[in-house]
């Protein structure tokens, strides 16, 4: 069953109730419009000063004033176009849903290998040099949308309140979330941190190979949320299950910080399919408990909705879980 939550945030989440006159009656991470039109365009970040092309697919809300933005960040081999079940939900939610592609760690590093050298050219792929241009691509893109929000006549003209900008991704894209989030790197410091990001979402989390895990958190000020399974082990990296619980513990007790751990869960099931080497049936409530916490946690931290904080901190989020899945949070001290 899914642990019990600190005391403390049980009496939290109670305050929030009776003070705001919110219940967690009230609120549903799936409750959608009668009538949703879920919107996409497809543009391109061209970032002169690192002469790159950062293609995005971007998810917009009906609404058509100032709406919050999520970024997304794809894993190793993917695209913008993938994920697709979050974008939409999160767009219409209210959210300008953005993802984006990370050339040289996209599905160009497979696409046109012959079938033999494909494993090779994507272990390839997880290098620092991938890294840093894929945290160089998400302040790039922060900066473009910024000018796109102010430019008349743009498609996202007056559309984003670029105070509320929460990050997320998969895999390469979690490290890369986690990146420009606030993790610390020896040989960087917070280099990658863009403090424009106010919240962010880590499926399939990485732990630092080398030196001190706490080091790597410490500087965290923002609240996290980790989504991992158990039996979530990448194929072309080293990290697995195990790894990924790591980061959890060593997050700073000044912040809120949320882990869903899925049972049974490989590191496709944030996917939108199946991948090379999967052995457990694709389990449907797994997108569903995805998309509810991480819709919860957006609307909690980034639209302040206290019934949402409520939801997530009480035992209504268990409604969305299996038996076996783990749940924990604890609340900033």
């Amino acid at each position: 069953m899914p642990s019990q939550s600190p005391l403390t945030s049980i009496l939290t989440g109670m305050c929030l109730i009776l003070c705001s006159g919110s219940s967690v009656a009230d609120y549903d991470p799936f409750a959608l419009p009668a009538t949703v039109k879920v919107r996409t365009r497809d543009v391109t970040v061209r970032d002169e000063a690192r002469s790159r092309s950062i293609p995005l697919r971007v998810y917009l809300p009906e609404v058509s004033r100032p709406a919050p933005v999520v970024l997304f960040s794809h894993g190793l081999g993917g695209t913008c176009k993938g994920s697709a079940y979050l974008g939409k939900h999160w767009s219409a939610r209210g959210y300008v849903a953005v993802f984006m592609q990370h050339p040289g760690s996209d599905d160009s590093v497979w696409k046109d290998e012959p079938l033999p050298q494909r494993m090779a050219a994507l272990k390839k792929a997880v290098s620092l040099h991938n890294f840093v241009l894929r945290t160089g691509d998400v302040s790039a893109v922060l900066d473009q949308l910024d000018v796109w929000n102010k430019q008349k006549r743009h498609f996202l003209a007056g559309r984003i309140d670029m105070q509320r900008v929460g990050m997320s991704g998969h895999s390469f894209g979690a490290a890369t979330t986690q990146a420009a989030s606030g993790q610390s790197y020896g040989f960087a410091g917070n280099k990658f941190t863009d403090k424009r990001i106010r919240a962010a979402i880590a499926m399939s989390p990485s732990s630092p190979r080398r030196g001190n895990p706490a080091t790597a958190f410490v500087s965290v000020g923002i609240p996290w949320m980790l989504m991992a399974g158990t039996k979530d082990t990448a194929v072309f990296s080293k990290a697995d299950a195990a790894s990924r619980l790591k980061v959890y513990p060593h997050l700073p007790a000044m912040i809120d910080k949320y882990e869903l751990v899925l049972h049974n869960a490989e590191h496709s099931a944030f996917s939108d399919r199946a991948l090379p080497g999967d052995r457990e049936k694709r389990n449907p409530n797994h997108h569903r408990a995805i998309i509810a916490l991480s819709t919860a946690f957006w609307d909690a931290h980034l639209r302040k909705d206290s019934a949402a904080l409520a939801w997530l901190h009480g035992k209504a989020v268990t409604s969305v879980l299996e038996p076996e899945d783990h749940w924990q949070f604890q609340s900033a001290k």
